[in-house]
């Protein structure tokens, strides 16, 4: 196996020799050969190959030997596999880890072209869902990386991905498409063959030299199909595609109309992407026409190097041209990954995944301005988008804009072709929140968050202070002590903020989640033992202000009781601090405590001296004699408690049922109103109960 590799790497003997001992030290070969196979089938350059293998078989401790025995190139390479390696088993939903991704693809295209390569292998191998994380990890490669693979134009590695997320995430679409399409197989291998011999003899009586291959189209590509334009699997016409490779643009066009000429096409069928090449740079003729057994055919019609773009994108560069492009050159490619790089900062994690699928998934326009300079944007920009797109100064200071000579809002997507002018004004007060619901490239996002963070800081100041006291407060923690601590420094310096009001302007403004800063804090003050008894709060003091409303003593938070167990003075309480209604507050005996959010508990008492006036509810079994209700009410009242209300029945068992609603001022008056009840001989059981 270490020979196959060694064949498959470098024929450069000295290389292999270096390459020897680090593959006997691998024990997984198979593997390794598995995904250089892959890394080979795009043809990438001899570093990619090695890196790969040094990547596979060593650890990142081992840059000091990859430094000595490669070139540079090999070594960057490996680092930033390591590097990509490194956050890419972790959850790219954090924010951090989603840049550090961005980053190391960012560097060099070919780590990303590896890493899918690897992915690729990785899950051609997968039998089943064994848990919860690798459903999850199928969702990152549908959403993430199969899109990722089709905007570089590596189609057939975006396909098969996506073929298996379907398979796994959605066995049951899956199973159908494949037993209705296997159907129709021997019926479109007859008409293939038929089609096949046409397109043979019009190439031969035009004189072209071409080759005709036919392929099936994938499964995920049917169904995004079927769920995009609301059709049944029968009206997929292109399950069957033939494609026609020829040597040069012209005979491109000869081909078709030699098609055409013979074969009836579908109306609104046809699709120019030589002229008009997709975002990734895929470029080829598409024709769909009615074959011998009355089913739509679409054939494909392109040059040869329009197909190794079309099999291998980006990749491409290095198999056809020379074997090193400028880096620059190749990282156009990848310019809208560069543009997520700016400012991400001022992004939380959902934003930035959410705009980087937005980049993947959206096509290219091409918008000119008044002096002729082009300028792509994806679908759906706007007149905001192309305003930031030429400074930060014209995009804040813009008011309107001209689309082909015409006033337009703000507001007003772009197309293909449209020349378009910004109107700006010094008297404008900068963008509206409402823009960021508008634009749509990651660059104005920034742009426009910066102007908030920078314009409202003393605001957002505020905001941040009150929303990460509040989260304190939750956990049981006191702010005021807490913003003393040594450990709220660390993490403020270990989230990149240079002091206080950088982080709590940040949380105001949005750019970095509350629970965050807290779970880190809390982390830090386990870690450094310093969470004690004088740094959680221990309880609220259950008070009323001076217009009766119940409130904490100390902080002034609401409170209110719980209506399922009515808490009086002198039972065991606490509290459920719950989300924008203060606190509630519980008996500690209530069944429903257990089914709250535990860390949203805690402890409370009563202040008896501000509090008066409770409700209690109490349950009487008794034999069934009116004159014993009247002396049981006129007991009660002599014994001044006041009565809300009561209502009694009669159960299966001829015994009386009263339910009785009194107003107390304590615990002790109930039980001294249980105890009353239960002299009376009438009285089987009573007791307390939950409203």
């Amino acid at each position: 196996m270490i020979e196959k590799i060694l064949k498959l790497t470098t024929k450069n003997k000295a290389v292999q020799e270096i390459l020897t001992p680090v593959l006997k030290s691998c024990p997984h070969l198979q593997h390794l050969y598995g995904i250089l196979k892959i890394i080979n089938e795009i043809k990438l350059d001899e570093s990619c190959l090695i890196s790969e293998i040094l990547n596979f078989c060593l650890d990142e401790e081992k840059e000091s030997f990859v430094k000595e025995q490669f070139n540079e190139d090999v070594l960057s390479l490996f680092l930033s596999l390591k590097q990509l390696e490194k956050y890419s088993t972790q959850n790219l939903a954090e924010a951090e880890n989603f840049r550090m991704m961005l980053f190391a693809i960012s560097k060099d295209i070919r780590v990303i072209i590896i890493k899918l390569c690897l992915l690729l292998y990785e899950l051609r191998s997968l039998k089943k869902i064994e848990n919860d994380s690798e459903k999850i990890r199928l969702i990152e490669v549908r959403e993430i990386y199969a899109p990722l693979a089709e905007r570089l134009g590596l189609n057939f590695i975006k396909s098969e991905l996506e073929d298996i997320c379907l398979k796994f995430l959605e066995p049951k679409v899956y199973e159908y498409l494949f037993s209705n399409v296997m159907l129709k197989k021997e019926e479109n291998d007859k008409q293939i063959a038929i089609t096949k011999n046409k397109l043979e003899t019009i190439l031969s009586e035009l004189g072209i030299d071409g080759h005709i291959y036919f392929r099936q189209k994938h499964f995920s590509s049917v169904y995004k199909k079927m769920k995009n334009k609301n059709v049944p699997l029968a009206k997929i016409y292109d399950l069957i595609a033939m494609r026609v490779i020829v040597n040069s643009v012209e005979d491109c066009y000869a081909v078709l109309g030699g098609i055409h000429a013979i074969y009836r096409p579908m109306p609104d069928r046809f699709k120019d992407y030589i002229a008009n090449p997709k975002p990734n740079g895929y470029q080829s003729l598409h024709t769909t026409i009615i074959a011998e057994n009355s089913r739509p055919l679409e054939i494909q019609i392109r040059t040869f190097e329009m197909h190794k773009i079309s099999e291998y994108g980006i990749a491409a560069h290095w198999i056809y041209k020379e074997k090193r492009v400028k880096k620059s050159v190749l990282d156009e490619k990848l310019s809208f990954i560069r543009s997520m790089m700016e400012n991400t900062n001022e992004l939380s994690s959902k934003e930035l995944i959410e705009i980087f699928k937005t980049q993947l998934s959206s096509g290219t326009i091409f918008v000119q301005t008044p002096k002729g300079k082009i300028l792509d944007f994806p679908e759906g920009s706007t007149l905001i988008d192309f305003a930031y797109s030429i400074h930060s100064d014209v995009g804040n200071s813009c008011v309107g804009g001209k689309i082909n000579g015409k006033i337009k809002p703000i507001s007003t997507k772009l197309e293909n072709g449209d020349v378009v002018e910004i109107i700006t004004s010094q008297n404008s007060k900068g963008p509206s929140r409402d823009w960021l619901k508008i634009v749509v490239t990651a660059s104005a996002k920034n742009k426009i968050k910066y102007f908030f963070r920078k314009e409202f800081k003393a605001e957002n100041i505020k905001t941040g202070k009150r929303i990460v006291e509040e989260e304190l407060k939750s956990k049981g923690l006191e702010p005021s002590i807490i913003f003393q601590d040594k450990a709220f420094e660390i993490v403020y310096n270990k989230l990149c903020f240079n002091n206080t009001d950088e982080l709590f302007a940040s949380v105001g403004y949005g750019s970095i989640s509350v629970k965050q800063v807290v779970n880190r804090l809390i982390s830090e003050l386990q870690k450094e033992k310093t969470i004690t008894t004088e740094l959680i709060k221990p309880k609220l003091i259950v008070s009323k202000n001076k217009d009766g409303i119940l409130i904490d003593g100390d902080s002034g938070m609401l409170i209110r009781y719980a209506n399922c167990c009515t808490p009086v003075s002198g039972d065991d309480i606490i509290g459920y601090i719950s989300r924008g209604k203060g606190v509630t507050i519980h008996r500690k005996s209530c069944h429903n405590v257990k089914f709250l959010e535990q860390e949203r508990l805690i402890e409370a008492e009563w202040n008896d001296k501000s509090i008066q006036n409770y409700k209690a509810t109490l349950a009487i079994i008794s034999e069934p004699n009116d004159v014993f209700i009247q002396r049981m009410l006129r007991q009660i009242m002599e014994n001044k408690i006041f009565i809300l209300s009561f209502n009694s029945k009669q159960n299966k068992y001829n015994q009386l049922i009263t339910t009785l609603n009194i107003q107390v001022n304590n615990i002790q008056e109930i039980e001294k109103t249980i105890s009353l009840i239960k002299n009376n001989n009438e009285v089987l059981k009573v007791e307390r109960i939950n409203d």
